[in-house]
């Protein structure tokens, strides 16, 4: 491992990190008045699955490769389907609400997990581009990869929580359209 090895593996981590920081945003959108501690648990989370999904990839080449590329056309429809979901309930709750100055409830456990799959699906291929390291490498590669997701998502969640003390009520709809976006994103890039 090289200086060239940790850089790639920092612009990858950057590169598969922008949804996490967006839905991050969002999260922040939502819940204005998030805690550090809960604002670590959010970004920990998405930096958990950036760890684990590429490792996942580079498994599946090593192990399961026919298996695996049967599969891959359907990950941009999961992850659409995954943030539609969360991204259509942030709006229902918004405008059921009315734009209403009230705080709104922060993300739960089961819809974090959501976005963190739906977030880091597409890492399932970085397995592919690191097929050629051997075990250390790999899990170095993905710790790099997590630790530059969590600080873009901490940073995400504080843009995010900014804003959202400012929009009051409309912060779960905008939230909820920026997810739906995200999902679209996710799509077109894989469909397409």
């Amino acid at each position: 491992m090289d200086v060239v090895f940790f850089f790639n593996s920092i612009l990858l981590g950057v590169g598969l990190a922008m949804d996490a920081f967006s839905v991050s945003l969002a999260n922040g959108l939502n819940e204005p008045r998030m805690s550090l501690r809960r604002a670590c648990a959010v970004a920990g989370t998405f930096a958990l699955f950036q760890f684990l999904m590429p490792l996942l990839g580079w498994f599946c080449v090593h192990a399961l490769v026919e298996r695996f590329t049967a599969l891959e056309r359907f990950v941009p429809w999961v992850a659409l389907a995954l943030l539609l979901f969360i991204g259509g309930s942030m709006l229902r709750d918004g405008l059921s609400a009315g734009g209403a100055a009230e705080e709104p409830a922060g993300v739960g456990m089961a819809a974090l997990l959501l976005q963190g799959v739906a977030t880091s699906i597409d890492a399932l291929s970085v397995g592919f581009t690191i097929a050629a390291y051997d075990a250390a490498a790999a899990v170095t590669a993905a710790a790099i990869i997590a630790v530059v997701t969590f600080a873009l998502c901490m940073g995400g969640l504080k843009l995010g929580r900014a804003a959202g003390a400012r929009l009051g009520g409309k912060a779960s709809i905008l939230g909820g359209a920026i997810l739906i976006c995200i999902g679209l994103e996710i799509w077109l890039k894989g469909v397409l």
